[in-house]
Order: C-alpha cells, then structure tokens, then sequence
C-alpha cells in the first residue's frame, strides 16, 4: 500500500504527535514507524497493550534496532510484522533507535526500509522521519514514498526554512514523491493562516501543495499521550487530524503510481552475498501467525475513552 514520510525543516514542531493522531484515525490499516534520526520518543510518551488488556512500557529494543540485525541478509515486507508493537489503544508501532549514535551505522537500512514499506499491503505506512538535514542518508527512504508532508508553523521563520527545504527535496529527488505541507495552526484563525501559508506557497512557486492544517492543541496532544482527561476524539487535534487523514487518503487513491518501490530487487547491507530467501507462498498472508495485523486494531480515540471512563469509575 502506501507510504507517508512526515518530516519537518526544524523548529520541532511536532512530527511524531502528527503521525500518532493520524494512526488514530487513519481510515485504513495503518502502521507508525519511527525513522528519526535523532531517535525515537514513543517509548518514552505511550504505553503498549498487553494480552490481558493492562498496559506496560514499550520494548525499546523490538523494533527498528531487532529489524536491522535481522535484515542484513535483505529485507522482505514480511519481516515487518514479528517487529512491531501495539499501543493501548490498538495503533501498531515499528519503535525507533533510542539515540543518533545508533543511526551513524545504520544508513544502509533506509532504502531497502522504505521499499519493504512500500510493499507491505493491505497496511498503510506513516514514516515519523523527524527533522530533515542536508544529505540525510533519510533521502534513500523518502525516495521510495507515495507523497512527503512536511509540518510547518506558520511563523515567517518556519516558512522561509520550509521554502528551502521544499526546493531542496525537489532537487535531490528528481521525479520523486509529491511533496505536501501541513501547518500547524492557531485554532483561533485556523482557516486564515493555511490558507495564508498556501498563498505564499503559491505565489513562490514552490512544488509543493498545501494539504491542510493540524490544531495547535496542547490539551489534545496531552490527552493523546493519556496524560489528560476528556474525549480525545472531541478535541480539536484530532478533528484535524481526521480531515487531513482523509484528504491523503484521498490524494494517495487519484495518484497514478508506476511500478511499486518494492518490486525492485531489494539491497542488502554490507556483508558477504546472501543466500536465496524463501518469500511467503502464493496466496499466503505477509504477516505470520500469532502477530496482530493493524487492521484488527480498535480505533484508538474509541479505546482511550473507553479508558477514561473505567478510571474515573475507581
């Protein structure tokens, strides 16, 4: 299906709470994967779901790490899965590095990430790529996208290190994925700041389509976190979050694609040459027993009510 890397310039604003609200509400099987560099805030932000129906901390160490030691001999979409991790809530998650030093050795690995993203249908991938730099080895992974989103607030600042790294994107990835910009926005004068930041975006040319807006909501951000009483399907990030959900869905459905990323013969990481890797039979499911597929998963806004109202009855 498709991939979706969320980036933004820098400024931090945001990147891995969007691709949480987005998973939440993602209107088709979906998978979060944290590819930031830097790495990865989810075990520190939100707790996965066990058998029982309690709750326990993220394994920091399954996830992107266990993947690489196991994909050094090629990488196939369904070695994904025994990787990935599920949230209270029903959201799967691939779980990031734990710090940057991690990331020095493993450039390697983003190409042939994205292309088994790419190819792991029937699920929807939202990349957390985190902060774009000049020649990041990220470049190898966003290549293989169906559309970039770039987060940006809309400060003068921001749009004018947005300006550039759209341009540059567009240089470094001649007839690559599309590129679209999400603002975070004042609820206040939501409507009027995207439609203003599109109007800049316009009249410089940029090649790059505004896609919409998320709510600048700390109080929903805290609620997705479950730090914060309420219904988080109420608040004003995740209502935004819904529409620019179905907006790309809706683009990534109108987009002419040619031959998936994944169909290319996958690449290995350095090391001596592999042996043949037997793929999944004809008609066999990717994903291997006793592994929860995301689309099985309960919506998460649904499950942290549901939450919220057992709490409140102790």
């Amino acid at each position: 299906m498709a991939l979706i890397a969320l980036a933004a310039d820098k400024g931090a604003p945001g990147v891995t709470t969007a691709a949480v609200a987005l998973g939440a509400v993602w209107p088709r099987p979906v998978l979060v994967a944290e590819c930031d560099q830097a790495g990865g805030d989810l075990v520190y932000r939100l707790p996965a779901a066990t058998e029982d129906g309690g709750s326990t901390m993220l394994n920091p160490s399954r996830g992107l790490l266990s993947l690489a030691a196991t994909a050094r001999r090629g990488l196939r979409p369904e070695q994904i899965a025994e990787h990935c991790q599920r949230l209270v809530g029903g959201l799967d998650v691939l779980v990031g590095l734990t710090n940057a030093e991690q990331a020095q050795g493993m450039t390697w690995l983003w190409g042939p990430l994205g292309r088994a993203f790419a190819g792991l249908s029937p699920v929807d991938v939202l990349a957390d790529c985190g902060r774009l730099g000049a020649e990041t080895p990220l470049l190898d992974l966003i290549r293989e996208a169906d559309m970039v989103v770039l987060l940006c607030r809309a400060t003068l600042e921001q749009v004018a290190h947005l300006r550039e790294r759209v341009n540059a994107l567009a240089k470094k990835l001649p007839g690559g994925p599309p590129i679209g910009i999400v603002v975070l926005a004042d609820p206040r004068d939501f409507r009027g700041t995207v439609a203003e930041v599109d109007r800049i975006v316009a009249s410089s040319a940029l090649p790059a389509t505004v896609l919409g807006g998320f709510a600048l909501d700390p109080k929903g951000a805290e609620m997705l976190r479950g730090r914060w009483g309420g219904r988080l399907d109420r608040s004003l990030l995740i209502r935004s979050a819904r529409e620019v959900a179905a907006g790309l869905v809706d683009r990534l459905a109108d987009q002419p694609r040619g031959p998936r990323p994944a169909e290319r013969p996958a690449a290995s990481a350095p090391g001596p040459a592999p042996g043949p890797a037997a793929g999944p039979a004809a008609g066999q499911s990717p994903w291997p027993p006793g592994v929860p597929r995301p689309d099985e998963r309960e919506p998460l806004t649904r499950r942290h009510d549901a939450a919220q109202v057992r709490e409140r009855g102790r």
